[in-house]
């Protein structure tokens, strides 16, 4: 969650006045890092921080940070799938339509029903996904965004903040598995790549 909490705080003030800088999305990568680093926060145990490579990027790239038109679509509450029988509670929360290399895609954006009870993440959205690059030079399993509710229809969306699930570093844990509508048909060339070693 402290990743959560300072993705929302740099992603709020790039709402107010514009994307992020490569500066900014490298402060929130070396946060990442440490917190996975640091055995007292439990993300990684001492075992698996031993034979952790740590973490491939590519390059920041404003190419991936988009304007996409989002269409407010809420759906029923389900079970999103996982990696384990965890079955945590989502519901559909509207789609975002973008173009990128002359192709215009969408993705399905989701809303955690438990996190959204909560003053502090009631306007977090959850968008997984898959793309060209998953299974290659990405986690197999997808990738991840988090982004906060915006005003309007023109959302930006920034793929150089696509992140891993603790699944990429870790047997140990649950991670919702990216629907099949959320596979894009193009390679995204942006945030996290397969974690050194791998």
């Amino acid at each position: 969650m402290k990743l959560i909490n300072l993705l929302f705080i740099l992603v709020t003030a790039s709402f107010c006045f514009g994307q992020l800088t490569s500066v900014e999305v490298h402060s929130i990568r070396i946060e990442h890092l440490k917190e996975l680093k640091d055995v007292e926060k439990g993300i990684l145990n001492a075992d698996e921080i031993k034979v952790f490579g740590g973490l491939n990027y590519f390059d920041f790239d404003t190419t991936y940070q988009l304007e996409a038109i989002f269409s407010k679509d809420k759906g029923p509450k389900f079970e999103m799938p996982t990696s384990t029988d965890r079955k945590p509670i989502y519901r559909q929360f509207g789609t975002l339509s973008f173009e990128i290399n002359e192709k215009t895609e969408v993705l399905v954006v989701y809303q955690n029903i438990e996190l959204s009870k909560s003053k502090e993440y009631r306007k977090y959205l959850f968008v997984p996904f898959r793309d060209e690059n998953s299974g290659n030079e990405t986690y197999g399993g997808g990738r991840y965004l988090d982004i906060q509710k915006q005003k309007g229809k023109n959302w930006i969306i920034d793929f150089n903040l696509a992140y891993n699930p603790y699944c990429a570093y870790s047997y140990r844990y649950s991670c919702p598995i990216p629907p099949e509508e959320n596979t894009l048909t193009i390679p995204i060339d942006a945030g996290e790549k397969v974690p050194a070693g791998h």
